[in-house]
């Protein structure tokens, strides 16, 4: 039974699956892989925790990008998940035109981390990983990666958040269910 303030459509089209999913709010992150010349960088807002024995996290990135095949060659990658004071690096490395190599290690304020990774030390939090395996998935890949690092920012500091295709705010009232 459908409530009669929403819409069924037996064969969604593209645009109307973006919507729908646009109701779910995510994190925002930057997902890199290598370090100093060699840094790749990407926004990316697919991230989900997979295991907990092993650590493992997933991340999707498009099959034909440039950032699989580098996750490939160089075996692993780091997510960064971003405050709300990175709004607009956000923005610049969902661009296709975005930095790359030195430029965007300093644009990001990024240092090397333990797997060679770039990692973002004003992230909210970020985890180096070593690509596990990965799935095809549409015109995606799946990326399942064995969490090697963690790092954490203090309690205090805020997500940021992307709803409805903008970016919004965790309530600060502090209430739990």
């Amino acid at each position: 039974m459908t409530d009669p303030g929403t819409t069924l459509l037996d064969t969604p089209d593209t645009a109307t699956f973006r919507a729908a999913m646009g109701a779910f709010p995510t994190g925002v992150t930057l997902l890199t892989q290598g370090s100093g010349d060699g840094t790749i960088v990407m926004t990316l807002n697919s991230l989900a925790s997979v295991s907990l024995d092993p650590l493992l996290i997933l991340v999707s990135v498009k099959k034909d990008g440039r950032m699989r095949p580098r996750i490939r060659r160089g075996g692993g990658y780091a997510v960064n998940v971003l405050g709300e004071q990175h709004r607009d690096l956000s923005s610049e490395f969902a661009r296709p035109d975005r930095p790359e190599g030195q430029r965007a290690m300093t644009r990001i304020g990024a240092v090397e981390g333990t797997t060679g990774d770039a990692v973002v030390p004003s992230a909210v939090a970020a985890f180096e990983c070593r690509l596990e395996t990965e799935y095809e998935a549409g015109d995606h890949v799946l990326l399942i990666g064995r969490v090697v690092a963690v790092h954490r920012a203090p309690d205090a500091a805020r997500p940021l958040v992307f709803h409805q295709g903008r970016y919004t705010r965790l309530s600060a009232t502090g209430e739990t269910a």
